[in-house]
């Protein structure tokens, strides 16, 4: 309880908010194929160098072009009957933007990225 009245007794500090990353291109360091959500769909994380920040930043989507729009995706790793990369998904638009014909070859790539619709970074493939 008194913890708790002594949390009402804290005033505003004098910190300023941690800056958001700008769109800048970034240098792909090393990427992994993850489980994520309810349904533990499989999803590509890219552990990217961005160039107003010292630790690595994790970029999973893209921003490309679609029927003439703009349209934002992660980067869903959805195979075909054969094993590979779905052909037109978001993220075989995405390698082949980044000159890459498989998932690895990503690594090394520098990427420009731009933001999505939450303000977020995410990789710009257009």
């Amino acid at each position: 309880m008194t913890e708790t009245l002594e949390q009402l007794k804290i005033g505003i500090g004098t910190e300023e908010a941690i800056k958001q990353l700008q769109p800048a291109k970034v240098k792909i360091v090393s990427g992994k194929v993850e489980e994520v959500g309810e349904k533990k769909s499989k999803k590509v994380m890219l552990l990217c160098k961005h160039p107003d920040k010292l630790e690595p930043v994790q970029i999973s989507a893209v921003k490309y072009e679609n029927k003439g729009k703009l349209e934002t995706s992660g980067l869903w790793f959805n195979l075909d009957s054969k094993g590979s990369v779905k052909k037109g998904s978001a993220l075989a638009i995405f390698m082949k933007k980044a000159e890459a014909t498989t998932v690895d070859q990503l690594t090394g790539k520098e990427i420009d990225t731009t933001m999505d619709e939450s303000g977020y970074l995410c990789f710009k493939a257009y």
